[in-house]
């Protein structure tokens, strides 16, 4: 099963629910082109999840007014007209009138097959004590209730205990209100109880559930409590790290025990810690540095590491994977060295190339380079090398040069630094403390803190966000985080406070504290 709750075509800023800049920039490509580049938008993603559904697979795609009828259109194309299930309207009422139509309130979920043989579960919705009272007035031989119906001379008992047959306009579902113990703070957050049913009338237990825009966790919490595996994406840091906490804070309200058993992980593509890549084998990092940029790994080429492009190619050598070592003149001369040897290997004028990838340079070895690029084309032994740093855009574009001519991923291969938490702390009164985590600091350039998450009795390593204090934002213009918290304590005791924080260009860090309390 796939379901995804796309940013609809309402061109509103609430489409950007985080503040991330992956979001951001995102969401603002989304509208650039109006319907047609929002369509384009869609497509592209419609195709890739259209590739990963079972032949009894099912999608299911949450839309409004703005562009449902548009969405059919297109998923009749990818999808296929015959395998069109259902377009299911999901009536609610809440807040907010009009004085020139009829107000708006319900959404489209379109409802697609992978094939015709989708898999159904016969899902059926009890029966309400209105419709009991007024349809089931009979009994059968055994004295239970039921209703007894004869059609074409067939005699058909239906006992309550069934079910009724669920139509394809919801009425019965309303949709979060603002005090709702399972809102997170995000603004086009959907009810568990819808995801419920989509998830019961799709899939059987063990299956597995898909979510391409899990926004705020819903659909991997419902998945984890009906038995089914679940998979889940969102080009947000915080979606992500609100989706996990949700998964643990569910976990433990199903008195599941303090450790939760959800095994799942979290995979981060695209925006990768420095700090992480650092704790790599020296190998391991080689392999994935020259998998970014397109490079193959030779096997004998001693003092070489990778080749890149076809015909004449250009050999490649990758530095350490801790950010501050430095490339040194003495690296410089032996790759220089180990590319003169290559007897088959001659570039552009009889020069031989080469490229050194590396987190930084030094002097020195920057000079030995210049050296190297300046000297007399005639002399065939000598070598040109060129020297970039792997948080550049040069080294960026060679993915986005293979995925797009439009360039939508130049932004998209990001190494980044954690913050550097600082937490502050304030008995107020017999068990009652006051935290701040306002002094912390950020290191991507341009970056500002969007979300503070706190673990109050931190244990066993094992991050828990306190529920009351997982998502908290100032109103305004432009929403900030929040990075004060207070919490009231059980006991007095030692206890080990932990502060996540996340930046808007995806870097997170936490630290922890010990707190005698009083």
């Amino acid at each position: 099963l796939i379901y995804i709750d796309p940013p609809f075509f309402s061109n509103r800023t609430y489409n950007v629910i985080w503040g991330d800049q992956n979001e951001e920039r995102s969401f603002s490509d989304i509208w650039e082109g109006g319907l047609d580049g929002y369509l384009i938008w869609l497509n592209a993603r419609l195709y890739e999840m259209k590739r990963l559904l079972k032949p009894t697979g099912s999608i299911y795609v949450h839309c409004d007014w703005h562009a449902s009828h548009y969405i059919k259109v297109e998923m009749d194309k990818i999808f296929g007209y015959e395998n069109f299930r259902n377009e299911i309207v999901w009536c609610y009422s809440n807040s907010g009138r009009t004085k020139r139509r009829f107000a708006p309130k319900h959404d489209v979920i379109l409802l697609y097959g992978r094939s015709a043989d989708t898999t159904w579960t016969d899902y059926r919705v009890p029966v309400s004590e209105e419709y009991l009272n007024s349809h089931y007035r009979q009994f059968d031989e055994d004295g239970r209730r039921c209703r007894i119906r004869v059609d074409h001379g067939k005699t058909r008992v239906y006992y309550p205990s069934e079910g009724m047959v669920c139509n394809d306009w919801w009425t019965d579902i309303a949709s979060l209100n603002s005090v709702a113990k399972e809102r997170v703070g995000y603004p086009t957050q959907k009810p568990e109880e819808l995801l419920q049913r989509i998830v019961e009338a799709s899939t059987n237990p063990g299956e597995v559930v898909f979510d391409a825009f899990s926004g705020g966790g819903g659909t991997a919490v419902v998945a984890q409590r009906l038995g089914r595996r679940w998979i889940m994406c969102d080009q947000s840091r915080v979606a992500v790290a609100v989706t996990a906490e949700r998964l643990k804070n569910d976990a433990i309200a199903r008195e599941l025990g303090s450790d939760p058993p959800p095994d799942f992980t979290v995979e981060q593509w695209g925006v990768y810690e420095a700090q992480k890549l650092a704790e790599m084998p020296s190998a391991d990092f080689r392999q994935f540095v020259l998998h970014c940029y397109d490079a193959r790994i030779p096997s004998d080429d001693d003092g070489i590491h990778g080749y890149k492009g076809s015909g004449a190619q250009i050999p490649v050598w990758v530095g350490s994977p801790r950010h501050r070592e430095r490339v040194s003149m003495a690296d410089v001369n032996a790759f220089a060295e180990a590319i003169t040897k290559l007897e088959r290997y001659r570039g552009d004028e009889g020069l031989r190339d080469g490229v050194m990838l590396a987190w930084g340079f030094q002097r020195e070895a920057m000079r030995a380079a210049e050296e190297l690029r300046e000297r007399d084309v005639a002399d065939l032994g000598l070598v040109r090398l060129s020297q970039i740093s792997l948080d550049s855009a040069a080294f960026r574009e060679h993915i986005s040069g293979q995925s797009t001519e439009r360039g939508d991923y130049s932004t998209f291969l990001t190494f980044v630094q954690p913050p550097e938490v600082q937490i502050a702390h304030k008995r107020l009164k017999r068990l009652h403390y006051s935290f701040d985590a306002g002094d912390s600091q950020v290191f991507n350039a341009g970056a500002e803190i969007i979300n503070v998450q706190w673990d109050f009795d931190h244990r066993d390593g094992k991050f828990r966000a306190d529920r009351d204090a997982w998502l908290r934002r100032k109103k305004g213009k432009k929403q900030t985080a929040v990075l004060d918290a207070q919490h009231t304590f059980a006991r007095a005791g030692r206890f080990v406070v932990a502060c996540k924080v996340q930046d808007d260009q995806g870097g997170e860090g936490m630290a922890t504290i010990a707190v005698d309390v009083k």
